[in-house]
């Protein structure tokens, strides 16, 4: 079922913002400044034209410990980036929900691209994982806060 949901997603619009993050990726390169926005933004492109089966996760979350981009580096790079591209790679994306809401048959697309759109804010200190890997991460991590509590 995912790869018939990727590919109805890829060639029905998926294509299109996955190559706008692209784009932002490739300019955010121009710099050496905005190496790390590049990368980020080449990683949820590639999630962007085929995102069913994956999700995006905090590194906090996945790794259970901070690092540079989950820390208060990482929350400015990500103010920094809302203002100069995210807000408008969200816009894209919520455009593209509400076209895919007007249409029963694309309201599972459309919620797919409200949660890129969130990603689209704030991608700095996220990764793209497999849905099994982002529960398993999510069960050890509420597992070792019950842990914690019970100490």
């Amino acid at each position: 079922m995912r790869a018939i949901g990727n590919f109805l997603w890829f060639i029905l619009g998926g294509v299109f913002m996955g190559l706008a993050w692209w784009l932002a990726g490739l300019l955010a390169f121009c710099s050496i400044v905005g190496i790390p926005w590049g990368k980020a933004c080449f990683v949820i492109g590639s999630f962007t034209f085929f995102p069913f089966g994956k999700q995006a996760i905090g590194r906090r979350e996945l790794n259970q410990r901070d690092d540079i981009g989950t820390g208060a580096l990482g929350m400015v790079g990500n103010v920094l980036w809302f203002l100069f591209a995210g807000i408008w790679l969200a816009i894209g994306h919520v455009m593209s929900a509400i076209a895919c809401f007007v249409t029963i048959i694309g309201i599972p697309f459309a919620i797919q691209h409200l949660k890129l759109a969130g990603i689209a804010l704030a991608p700095i200190g996220q990764t793209v994982v497999s849905n099994e890997v982002a529960e398993a991460a999510r069960r050890d991590g509420a597992r070792a806060h019950v842990d914690g509590l019970r100490r």
